[in-house]
């Protein structure tokens, strides 16, 4: 089955405004249309449309999703083609394939394009995370071609950021587009409210289809694991080690507990993203414990990078590769 792409962009096209991201756009997309087959007659095609959006399965067999509904719950087929709004909501896409209707071999392309992400450079490298392509008005897509999506093995990376910075919904947005996420919170919100409702507030951006679990046991997460799994945070975790330990005032007891998380760190078989605060860039905290913590979450800030394929730093929203 042969589709066509007479238009990529959202229901404004792309640019559309006067936004930041509009003003850098370097190839013009139309409002979204897609033609099948010539527009053939619909003689010997079946189509359907379901809760997961419209399909259309052509006289060769070739299948395709147009990926406009909210979202359905059982498992089925593979599709050949699986057009989709990732803009919109990119964890459909982690649920697609945990439910089997993505698979290593379905193409999966980006359409709805438009000024919600800040720039073609940004929408690459969104979509090097999600597995998924995104084409020029007037492509030309058969549902006989395959993907070659491989996901990724045995990969550590670290999120770095302030307070507010958008370090966490940057690591949610890494693994978007996988079918079984682990979520492990460190934070101990008992007695308080503030921080349980920040934690609500996560877990609400959060899908539906990602497992949570709530530990600080880290050693074993990265030992047990060996798909993927987002950790946030890193400054809650050594917080909570330091209160275990009563090491407030003999920062040395926390070593230990450090050596293994880095040991775990080196040879989890997961993918994993952890969170973590950048500290030091601001004044010098005026109570020696604020000083003992600064000094330690920076070095082991420092000794997880050091064993991480990737890293970065995310300040105001934009995110800054490490080399």
């Amino acid at each position: 089955m042969k589709v066509e792409l007479s238009g990529t962009g959202g229901p404004g096209g792309w640019p559309s405004d006067g936004c930041a991201s509009c003003r850098s756009v370097r190839r013009e997309r139309r409002p979204l249309s897609v033609v099948v087959d010539d527009n053939a007659p619909l003689d010997g095609y079946e189509l359907t449309r379901t809760d997961d959006g419209d399909i259309v399965v052509g006289p060769d067999g070739g299948s395709l999703l147009f990926a406009n509904g909210p979202g359905g719950t059982g498992p089925g087929p593979a599709f050949d083609l699986v057009l989709i709004d990732l803009l919109d909501d990119p964890f459909r896409l982690g649920a697609l394939r945990g439910r089997g209707l993505v698979n290593r071999a379905t193409q999966v392309v980006a359409v709805g394009l438009d000024h919600r992400v800040r720039s073609e450079a940004e929408l690459d490298r969104r979509l090097a995370y999600w597995g998924a392509a995104q084409v020029p008005d007037g492509t030309v897509l058969r549902t006989s071609d395959r993907a070659a999506h491989d996901p990724a093995g045995p990969h550590r990376t670290i999120v770095l950021g302030g307070t507010r910075s958008g370090k966490s919904e940057e690591a949610e947005t890494r693994l978007a587009g996988e079918p079984d996420v682990l979520y492990v919170a460190t934070g101990d919100t008992e007695g308080d409210a503030a921080w349980t409702d920040r934690i609500a507030a996560h877990r609400n951006r959060r899908p539906a289809h990602w497992r949570t679990r709530e530990t600080r046991d880290l050693e074993d997460v990265l030992t047990a694991e060996t798909g993927a799994v987002l950790i946030d945070g890193l400054g809650t975790w050594l917080a909570g080690v330091f209160d275990d330990l009563g090491a407030w005032e003999d920062p040395g007891r926390v070593r230990g507990s450090c050596d293994g998380l880095v040991a775990a760190w080196r040879a989890t078989r997961a993918r994993v993203v952890l969170v973590s605060d950048e500290v030091g860039l601001g004044v010098v905290p005026g109570h020696a414990s604020g000083r003992i913590f600064r000094d330690a979450l920076g070095e082991l800030n420092r000794r997880l990078a050091d064993e991480s394929e990737e890293a970065a730093l995310v300040v105001a929203g934009r995110v800054t590769p490490l080399p």
